[in-house]
């Protein structure tokens, strides 16, 4: 059995675009369900999502916890050995309070990826292969989100451009969510349930284009 560990903030945890008593949607419904109905019995799929999750930063206001780069040596860790890791982070680090730019969010990514390559995460003690996803940007309207988010329109749109560039710079896999998916008029920058099954389905097809070994696993 192969395993893909899924790295990132409220839309790999799940989070919905409206005011529901869990604030979560079913495991089946959020795009790493959808892809472990995808990939079948041959593949553990295993959600980290976390909302709030930033790159590399603790969140003054939402605490320590929300550092991703703290948090992924251990995860990786405990779930090793991994075949895949993919990482879609980047959305909470537009929040105004961080002062970043987008070079500077797609540079905290190429970070994860530097700690992934220098663990032995990988089957056999190797590196597993990882897949970076920029994070679709977010929308025009971020209701009550928009002083939060301050100029976050304008860095979002240049994820995909910034991202891609650490991903060739890595020697990793690139794909731009914002290819098929959007943020919802909801609320500004989570996924609805549509775009979280059209999310599935397209990260399966990245998977299936990695082109892995034929026969058993060693």
């Amino acid at each position: 059995m192969r395993s893909v560990l899924c790295y990132g903030d409220s839309n790999t945890y799940g989070q919905t675009t409206a005011n529901t008593p869990d604030d979560r949607y079913p495991p089946d419904v959020r795009w790493p369900g959808v892809l472990r109905s995808l990939l079948g019995d041959e593949w553990l799929v295993i959600e980290e999502g976390l909302s709030g999750r930033c790159t590399v930063n603790d969140d003054p206001i939402e605490g320590a916890d929300k550092n991703g780069r703290t948090y992924l040596r251990p995860c990786i860790m405990s779930h090793k050995p991994l075949d895949l890791v993919i990482i879609m982070l980047g959305t909470n680090d537009l929040k105004s309070r961080f002062h970043k730019s987008t070079s500077e969010i797609a540079m905290g990514v190429g970070a994860l990826v530097a700690d992934i390559k220098a663990m032995p995460a990988g089957v056999g003690g190797g590196t597993p292969e990882i897949l970076i996803v920029a994070p679709p940007p977010v929308a025009a309207d971020l209701k009550e989100w928009q002083d939060v988010f301050e100029g976050a329109q304008q860095k979002s749109a240049q994820f995909a451009h910034y991202f891609e560039r650490t991903a060739e710079a890595h020697e990793v896999h690139f794909f731009d969510a914002g290819l098929i998916v959007s943020s919802s008029a909801e609320d500004g920058f989570h996924l609805d349930i549509a775009d979280h099954r059209k999310l599935g389905h397209a990260i399966y097809e990245e998977i299936q284009a990695i082109g892995w070994p034929a026969g058993p696993l060693e």
